[in-house]
Protein backbone atom coordinates (compact mmCIF):
# COMPACT_ATOMS: atom_id res chain seq x y z
CA UNK A 1 0.00 0.00 0.00
CA UNK A 2 1.26 3.08 -1.03
CA UNK A 3 -0.20 5.47 1.57
CA UNK A 4 2.33 7.26 4.18
CA UNK A 5 1.73 5.47 7.63
CA UNK A 6 0.48 9.57 8.95
CA UNK A 7 -1.72 11.60 7.20
CA UNK A 8 -0.20 14.36 5.40
CA UNK A 9 -1.11 17.35 6.95
CA UNK A 10 -2.23 19.00 3.54
CA UNK A 11 -3.26 22.83 5.20
CA UNK A 12 -0.40 24.07 7.79
CA UNK A 13 -1.65 26.54 10.94
CA UNK A 14 1.11 28.25 11.15
CA UNK A 15 2.17 31.41 8.55
CA UNK A 16 6.25 29.54 8.35
CA UNK A 17 4.78 26.36 7.47
CA UNK A 18 2.40 28.11 4.92
CA UNK A 19 5.46 29.75 3.48
CA UNK A 20 7.34 26.75 3.49
CA UNK A 21 4.58 24.49 1.32
CA UNK A 22 4.07 27.61 -0.96
CA UNK A 23 7.93 27.87 -1.92
CA UNK A 24 8.11 23.94 -2.10
CA UNK A 25 5.25 23.88 -4.81
CA UNK A 26 7.30 26.55 -6.71
CA UNK A 27 10.40 24.58 -6.47
CA UNK A 28 8.98 21.25 -7.11
CA UNK A 29 5.53 21.72 -8.60
CA UNK A 30 3.86 19.89 -5.64
CA UNK A 31 4.21 19.99 -1.61
CA UNK A 32 6.41 17.17 -1.24
CA UNK A 33 4.81 14.37 1.10
CA UNK A 34 7.91 14.15 3.29
CA UNK A 35 7.22 17.53 4.23
CA UNK A 36 3.91 17.27 4.70
CA UNK A 37 4.16 13.85 6.33
CA UNK A 38 7.33 14.64 8.55
CA UNK A 39 8.50 17.83 8.83
CA UNK A 40 5.18 19.60 9.42
CA UNK A 41 4.75 17.57 12.58
CA UNK A 42 8.52 18.72 13.79
CA UNK A 43 9.71 21.78 15.04
CA UNK A 44 10.86 23.54 12.11
CA UNK A 45 14.58 23.56 13.79
CA UNK A 46 14.57 19.62 12.85
CA UNK A 47 13.31 20.63 9.03
CA UNK A 48 16.58 22.53 8.48
CA UNK A 49 18.74 19.71 9.21
CA UNK A 50 17.41 18.65 5.91
CA UNK A 51 18.04 22.15 4.48
CA UNK A 52 21.35 22.06 6.10
CA UNK A 53 22.35 19.04 4.39
CA UNK A 54 21.16 20.94 0.69
CA UNK A 55 23.57 23.81 1.97
CA UNK A 56 26.73 21.25 3.01
CA UNK A 57 26.09 19.57 -0.42
CA UNK A 58 26.81 22.12 -2.57
CA UNK A 59 30.20 23.03 -0.94
CA UNK A 60 31.43 19.31 -2.28
CA UNK A 61 34.18 19.13 -4.48
CA UNK A 62 32.96 16.03 -6.18
CA UNK A 63 31.10 16.72 -9.62
CA UNK A 64 27.45 16.58 -9.96
CA UNK A 65 26.98 13.67 -11.56
CA UNK A 66 29.12 11.80 -8.97
CA UNK A 67 27.52 12.50 -6.15
CA UNK A 68 24.00 11.69 -8.03
CA UNK A 69 25.54 8.52 -8.62
CA UNK A 70 26.11 7.72 -5.61
CA UNK A 71 22.96 9.39 -4.10
CA UNK A 72 20.80 7.03 -6.43
CA UNK A 73 22.62 4.06 -6.00
CA UNK A 74 22.19 4.04 -2.17
CA UNK A 75 18.71 4.91 -2.78
CA UNK A 76 18.04 1.88 -4.81
CA UNK A 77 19.98 -0.22 -2.38
CA UNK A 78 17.92 1.03 0.52
CA UNK A 79 14.47 0.85 -1.87
CA UNK A 80 13.04 4.22 -1.09
CA UNK A 81 11.06 5.10 -3.91
CA UNK A 82 10.64 8.65 -2.96
CA UNK A 83 14.37 9.33 -3.40
CA UNK A 84 14.43 7.72 -6.78
CA UNK A 85 12.37 9.22 -7.88
CA UNK A 86 13.51 12.79 -6.49
CA UNK A 87 16.92 12.05 -7.49
CA UNK A 88 16.08 11.47 -10.96
CA UNK A 89 14.11 14.64 -11.11
CA UNK A 90 17.01 16.29 -10.23
CA UNK A 91 19.46 14.39 -12.87
CA UNK A 92 16.78 15.59 -15.23
CA UNK A 93 17.10 18.93 -14.51
CA UNK A 94 20.36 19.28 -14.48
CA UNK A 95 20.81 17.33 -17.93
CA UNK A 96 23.21 14.68 -16.78
CA UNK A 97 22.87 11.41 -18.94
CA UNK A 98 19.97 9.69 -18.46
CA UNK A 99 21.32 6.34 -19.70
CA UNK A 100 23.94 6.36 -17.47
CA UNK A 101 21.60 6.28 -14.92
CA UNK A 102 19.09 3.74 -16.44
CA UNK A 103 22.12 1.24 -16.47
CA UNK A 104 22.71 2.04 -12.65
CA UNK A 105 21.79 -1.27 -11.48
CA UNK A 106 24.10 -2.68 -13.78
CA UNK A 107 27.04 -0.68 -13.36
CA UNK A 108 30.29 -3.41 -13.37
CA UNK A 109 29.37 -4.40 -17.35
CA UNK A 110 28.30 -1.03 -18.27
CA UNK A 111 30.53 0.48 -20.67
CA UNK A 112 28.74 4.05 -19.84
CA UNK A 113 30.91 4.17 -16.52
CA UNK A 114 34.39 4.28 -16.22
CA UNK A 115 36.64 2.48 -14.35
CA UNK A 116 37.12 5.26 -11.49
CA UNK A 117 33.08 4.73 -11.35
CA UNK A 118 33.01 1.20 -10.93
CA UNK A 119 35.06 1.19 -8.06
CA UNK A 120 33.19 4.40 -6.85
CA UNK A 121 30.09 2.20 -7.03
CA UNK A 122 31.68 -0.82 -5.85
CA UNK A 123 32.74 1.20 -2.41
CA UNK A 124 28.88 2.81 -2.28
CA UNK A 125 27.29 -0.65 -2.68
CA UNK A 126 29.54 -1.98 -0.22
CA UNK A 127 29.16 0.35 2.18
CA UNK A 128 25.38 0.95 1.78
CA UNK A 129 24.28 -2.96 1.11
CA UNK A 130 26.63 -4.46 4.31
CA UNK A 131 27.64 -1.65 6.66
CA UNK A 132 30.90 -2.06 6.51
CA UNK A 133 34.17 -1.77 4.50
CA UNK A 134 37.25 -3.94 3.77
CA UNK A 135 40.64 -2.25 3.39
CA UNK A 136 41.40 -3.60 -0.09
CA UNK A 137 38.18 -1.89 -1.64
CA UNK A 138 39.28 1.17 0.61
CA UNK A 139 42.88 1.28 -0.92
CA UNK A 140 41.20 0.44 -4.97
CA UNK A 141 38.80 3.68 -4.32
CA UNK A 142 41.93 5.55 -2.68
CA UNK A 143 43.62 4.87 -6.06
CA UNK A 144 40.92 7.07 -8.11
CA UNK A 145 39.87 9.42 -5.41
CA UNK A 146 41.86 11.61 -3.11
CA UNK A 147 41.22 11.92 0.53
CA UNK A 148 38.77 14.91 0.44
CA UNK A 149 36.76 13.16 -2.14
CA UNK A 150 36.66 10.02 0.01
CA UNK A 151 34.89 11.90 2.68
CA UNK A 152 32.99 13.71 0.77
CA UNK A 153 31.46 9.94 -0.59
CA UNK A 154 30.88 8.33 2.61
CA UNK A 155 29.32 11.68 3.68
CA UNK A 156 27.02 11.59 0.54
CA UNK A 157 26.29 7.70 1.25
CA UNK A 158 25.24 9.12 5.22
CA UNK A 159 22.96 11.65 4.41
CA UNK A 160 21.40 9.60 1.72
CA UNK A 161 21.02 7.17 4.75
CA UNK A 162 19.05 9.75 6.72
CA UNK A 163 16.32 10.23 3.88
CA UNK A 164 16.15 6.74 2.87
CA UNK A 165 14.95 6.31 6.01
CA UNK A 166 12.96 8.90 7.06
CA UNK A 167 10.80 8.23 4.06
CA UNK A 168 11.06 4.10 4.24
CA UNK A 169 9.97 4.80 8.05
CA UNK A 170 6.51 6.54 7.27
CA UNK A 171 6.15 4.42 4.05
CA UNK A 172 6.97 7.78 1.93
CA UNK A 173 6.79 6.39 -1.87
CA UNK A 174 6.98 8.57 -5.19
CA UNK A 175 6.08 11.69 -5.46
CA UNK A 176 6.22 11.12 -8.94
CA UNK A 177 8.62 14.29 -8.99
CA UNK A 178 10.68 13.04 -12.04
CA UNK A 179 7.16 13.06 -14.26
CA UNK A 180 6.67 17.14 -13.26
CA UNK A 181 10.55 17.53 -14.25
CA UNK A 182 10.50 15.92 -17.56
CA UNK A 183 7.05 18.01 -18.66
CA UNK A 184 8.83 20.99 -17.75
CA UNK A 185 11.95 19.98 -19.61
CA UNK A 186 9.82 19.15 -23.07
CA UNK A 187 7.50 22.01 -22.81
CA UNK A 188 10.74 24.13 -23.07
CA UNK A 189 11.94 22.04 -25.53
CA UNK A 190 9.37 22.91 -27.50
Amino acid sequence: MNTPFLAPIEKPKSLLWKLLYFLTRQRFGKVITPLKVMAARMPVAFGSFSGKIGQLDKKLQLPAETVMLVREQVAHINMCLFCIDIGRAFTIKASMNQAKFDALQDYQDSPLFSKNEKVLLDFVTRLARDRKMDSELFHQLAQHYDERSICEIVWIVATEFYYNMGNIGLNIHSDMICDIVQKKVHQHAN
